[in-house]
């Protein structure tokens, strides 16, 4: 180990101003092993975690699943992690924190003794190929990277970071790139990701995936399990079934009117507010849906209060701007779209709109589908047809959003972006950056280009501000979102996540999709 390394400071409990304080609940028990020291499998029991979501996708460098990224959490990591309980970051595969020698250049050296699960160390190389993966042309990730110039080896265990402009939350951003093995193919990868974190997968189906702990894992999380199990149960029903007959320890996306049945088992039911949200997502560039007067009518026409009240239970927020107040970045937008069926149809008549017969997409989500026959109905109650079309989230984009010539008009359907982070820039670059959202799906690159590019300015000046000033700039593009809303928020959702203390301890509810057990253990 070099003089340098030994001179990193292990801990980075707070490196953006984005990210909420320390929440210092880690336990004794979850505490790193000895620098390069190799962890000793767990022998605790099982944890069995009921999961909403599937995939066929575990791709680290490709994958945009509920599914795979949560399940991903456990098997490989990025240089940084976060702690999704509270989003603090800390260094995974990173010996310590980035040493800076300019605001564009600075180095990382790897946590020493690093390897992967088949007993391989991590090297300079393997994290140069999993960054030019993750970046690759086309890639969902790339518009999160794209402020990265370039990645070099320094030595076997260092790598140097240029930087294309400042970059103020480039530790935290880091995240997002996963490290696996150059030598892994990208078949491999999709089918059953090889990581260096504290668990392994063995076994992955379409209704199951298992994995156990990693005999080299050498990180400060070492597995508290001798096995996860993640069982596919998409239907709330079926779900809350295995999770009061102690089938399943924990149950992801609790329906409301569900928590007391499992509270009546013995499960806690914690709430924990976050960005999860369905949006409406608009073709733009077919007439009328160009106009963002037309897009903003359908957000007034939507009776988001009665959306939460009827079908969440309450359990969500209205969304008053592209971030929940729950961001620490939160600032009101210029428009609030609260019911208002006047507005809708004046804005409707405004853009020269008449007899507008529209198909509405929505994903399969039993609860984006129950949404759907109010949004049906607010939509007639402005003069505009809907008919629905209800598809499984994989299909709905292959067959109507991602093809080469689509015809599609408005689709309602869930995402989370928070399960890379939460700083503001992330965000808003998952749906509106350089990628697949605005090239294919919204089409809002091709159909306003300066006003696409104007976003990407403010986002980039935010990105490399701090303080108040950064904060301006979030205002700003905040604002210039609900102004267009080429896709927009409906409501934030509480999310309710259900876990039995008996049999399960340390376990974090987290308020993003998909299951964080990286700390807990099991008490079985």
């Amino acid at each position: 180990m070099t003089s340098k390394k030994r001179g990193i400071v292990a801990g980075i409990a707070a490196l953006s101003l984005v990210l909420t304080a320390c929440s210092g609940s880690d336990t004794a028990g979850n505490q790193g092993s000895s620098e390069g020291a190799e962890a000793a499998p767990a022998g605790n029991g099982e944890i069995h975690l009921g999961v909403a979501y599937e995939t066929t996708n575990y791709h680290p460098s490709q994958t945009s699943s509920a599914l795979a990224l949560g399940t991903n959490w456990h098997v490989v990591e990025g240089l940084y992690e976060f702690n999704m309980d509270d989003y603090t970051v800390y260094p995974a595969l990173a010996a310590g924190e980035p040493n800076w020698s300019s605001d564009t250049e600075f180095e990382v050296d790897l946590r020493e003794g690093a390897k992967f699960s088949d007993g391989t160390p991590v090297t300079s190389q393997d994290v140069i190929s999993s960054f030019d993966r993750s970046m690759a042309e086309g890639n969902l990730y790339t518009s999160m990277l794209s402020f990265i110039d370039s990645v070099d080896a320094v030595d076997e265990d260092t790598v140097k970071f240029t930087l294309n402009q400042p970059f103020s939350i480039a530790t935290n951003r880091l995240a997002v790139a996963k490290i696996v093995p150059e030598s892994a193919t990208d078949d491999e990868l999709t089918a059953m990701p090889i990581g260096s974190g504290p668990y392994k997968y063995v076994s992955i189906t379409d209704s199951k995936l298992e994995a156990v702990p990693n005999e080299h894992y050498t990180g400060p999380n070492p597995a508290g399990a001798d096995k996860i199990i993640w069982d596919v149960i998409k239907d709330d029903t079926a779900r809350t079934t295995a999770a009061t007959s102690g089938t399943i320890d924990v149950m992801e996306a609790v329906p409301a009117a569900s928590a007391p049945m499992l509270e009546s088992a013995g499960m806690t039911v914690a709430e924990v507010k976050g960005f999860n949200l369905p949006f409406m997502l608009f073709n733009t560039t077919k007439e009328p849906f160009n106009d963002p007067r037309v897009r903003q009518a359908f957000l007034y026409a939507v009776n988001t209060d009665m959306l939460i009240q009827n079908n969440m239970d309450g359990k969500a927020t209205p969304a008053t701007s592209f971030l929940p107040e729950s961001n620490p970045a939160y600032n009101q937008a210029k428009n609030v779209f609260t019911y208002d069926p006047e507005k809708a149809k004046a804005l409707l008549e405004e853009a020269g709109v008449t007899d507008l017969n529209i198909t509405l997409l929505t994903t399969d989500h039993p609860w984006i589908s129950e949404l759907a026959p109010q949004v049906q109905n607010d939509l007639q109650a402005v003069g505009i047809k809907v008919s629905l079309q209800s598809e499984a989230s994989a299909s709905l984009y292959a067959n109507n959003l991602d093809v080469d010539t689509p015809t599609f008009d408005v689709a309602l359907a869930p995402g989370d972006p928070s399960v890379f982070g939460n700083d503001p820039a992330l965000l808003m670059n998952w749906w509106y950056g350089d990628n697949v959202w605005t090239t294919k799906r919204t089409f809002w690159q091709q159909s306003d280009p300066a006003t696409w590019q104007e976003l990407q300015d403010i986002i980039n000046e935010g990105a490399a501000a701090e303080g108040a000033a950064q904060q301006e700039k979030w205002n700003e593009a905040f604002d210039l979102i609900s102004e267009e809303v080429p896709l927009y928020p409906l409501f934030h959702r509480t999310m309710l996540t259900g876990y039995n203390p008996s049999t399960v301890a340390d376990f974090k509810p987290i308020g993003t999709t998909g299951l964080w057990a990286v700390t807990a253990r099991s008490n079985r």
